[in-house]
């Protein structure tokens, strides 16, 4: 008997796919409210009748909040939307170190695409404790007075807040550029900063072969409030994605005061109650599921560290504002900038009274520690003799000494923030700040005796910083070689750069 068409019926197999369907009652300013989107589950991706997606954010009895992740172009009242199933991800890959990419992983660099490994949640639970590790591993920023007296490790996450153009994305710069060759990706996230400031790190990234190992991703302020609250859990989803290699990372949120005011707008939008400075009551939980995802695992989970460097911006110094203290008691430390030092021509403006580090000389080399122990106290109690000693009255010569120190201290941490250092070399002009041998030099030949200094050491020094460099500390050996340096190079140059008395 011959074969029918219908022969094959019985065959086919019917896979349903069941989604919630719901109406769109109004829409603006990127935000949309849908009724009858029984089954959405937070945070869960829809789809428009056009293609277009959004994001469920606000699960009510008879209506569900949805921001848009794109132009609300094509979308209308009246329209259906469904159900995907899938919560917000961005594709990951090895490619996609050295691109410039959008909060949803897209490229805009104009590279072309790049092929995607897998699909990372941009909302993911933090590591446990059982499955983390001290931080005692030093992640080392090239800034002599942040890994003098305010050290980073490798999984911390350290504060860097001040007012606006006090160089806070200067020192973030700077330590990505002082990644080079020490095994550790970055991710450099820019939220609601200008599209010309984006090309101009970017191109400044490139220009120090730093981008070869970084990944720029940005939102910027021409971009949706949608895409600006999205863009650093993007970015720490990227982090993730090489943490679970077993990958060391550095992550820069600059800045998350842009990111609070994003979510500030997409909340008020969303017609939820607003609380302190129009922030709705959650912006604490907002930033802190964001940096407890900065962590050092364990050996037996990989070994991987993400580091972040989250970036805040103050209004006249003022730090016990809202979102400055939420950020402040969920990170380890804070690197505070002061306008009135940045002013007087103090680069980096390091306040060293008010930042810290929480981790502190753990994250230090044993080298740096011999020569920088008391620095910190040093220049706080300096700050204070200054201030004092402005009032003009007759001061005593223990006094004027400390001041005179704290003065050239203060010269010696200064530094252009394209050049960082290695380490070894900012032991060795630590070394001589500290132990007094700049005590008697001219206050304006400090810069020129540092950099005679180093190229002194780099030459006729270079066998006892390669010692310090093996061993990561100052053996008796080393100290006695380093003073003796020390000696002789003032000795050949105290005719122009010391004070005779």
């Amino acid at each position: 008997m011959a074969k029918t068409p219908f022969d094959n019926i019985n065959t086919i197999e019917f896979t349903p796919q069941v989604s919630s369907v719901g109406t769109i009652e109004s829409l603006g300013d990127g935000i949309a409210h849908v009724t009858g989107l029984d089954g959405v589950m937070m945070g869960e991706i829809v789809e428009f009748e056009n293609g277009k997606q959004g994001l469920a954010l606000n699960l009510k009895e008879n209506e569900v909040g949805i921001i848009l992740l794109s132009d609300s172009v094509g979308i209308d009242v009246g329209q259906e939307v469904k159900t995907t199933g899938r919560i917000l991800s961005i594709g990951v890959g090895d490619e996609i170190i050295g691109r410039v990419v959008d909060a949803l992983g897209k490229p805009i660099d104009g590279k072309g695409e790049f092929k995607i490994k897998k699909y990372y949640p941009m909302e993911k639970i933090a590591p446990g404790i059982v499955t983390r590790k001290g931080v005692s591993v030093p992640l080392q920023t090239g800034i002599k007075a942040i890994d003098a007296m305010i050290p980073i490790g490798r999984g911390q996450r350290e504060l860097i807040i001040g007012d606006r153009g006090t160089g806070k994305s200067s020192i973030a710069l700077q330590t990505i550029i002082n990644q080079k060759g020490k095994n550790c990706l970055c991710v450099y996230v820019a939220i609601g900063q200008k599209q010309s400031f984006l090309a101009q790190t970017t191109a400044t990234l490139e220009s120090y072969g730093a981008l070869e190992y970084t990944v720029i991703l940005s939102a910027s302020a021409a971009d949706p409030a949608s895409t600006q609250y999205l863009a650093p859990y993007a970015g720490t989803a990227i982090a993730e994605y090489f943490m679970d290699q077993g990958k060391d990372v550095l992550i820069v949120y600059d800045d998350l005061s842009k990111h609070a005011v994003a979510y500030r707008e997409i909340s008020l939008l969303l017609r939820r109650p607003s609380g302190r400075e129009a922030y709705p009551g959650d912006v604490f939980y907002l930033h802190s599921r964001l940096l407890e995802r900065s962590c050092r695992l364990n050996e037996e989970n990989g070994g991987g560290s993400i580091t972040s460097l989250p970036i805040i911006e103050t209004q006249a110094n003022d730090v016990s504002a809202y979102i400055p203290t939420n950020v402040i008691s969920i990170t380890d430390g804070q690197i505070f900038l002061e306008s009135d030092l940045f002013n007087a021509g103090v680069k980096p403006a390091i306040n060293v009274g008010i930042s810290v580090s929480r981790v502190g000389s753990s994250a230090q080399i044993k080298a740096m520690k011999q020569v920088a122990g008391t620095m910190k106290l040093d220049l706080a109690q300096f700050r204070e003799l200054q201030a004092f000693a402005q009032f003009g009255s007759d001061l005593d010569a223990k006094t004027k000494a400390r001041i005179d120190r704290g003065d050239r201290l203060t010269e010696i941490l200064k530094q252009p923030w394209e050049k960082p250092l290695d380490v070894t070399q900012q032991v060795a002009i630590i070394f001589a700040g500290t132990r007094g041998y700049l005590d008697t030099v001219k206050k304006d030949m400090v810069v020129t005796y540092e950099q005679k200094y180093l190229e002194y050491m780099n030459t006729i020094g270079k066998e006892v910083l390669a010692s310090i460099a093996k061993e990561a500390k100052i053996t008796d050996e080393a100290e006695a070689q380093l003073k003796k340096l020390t000696e002789d190079f003032n000795a050949i140059h105290a005719e122009w750069m010391i004070e005779q008395e």
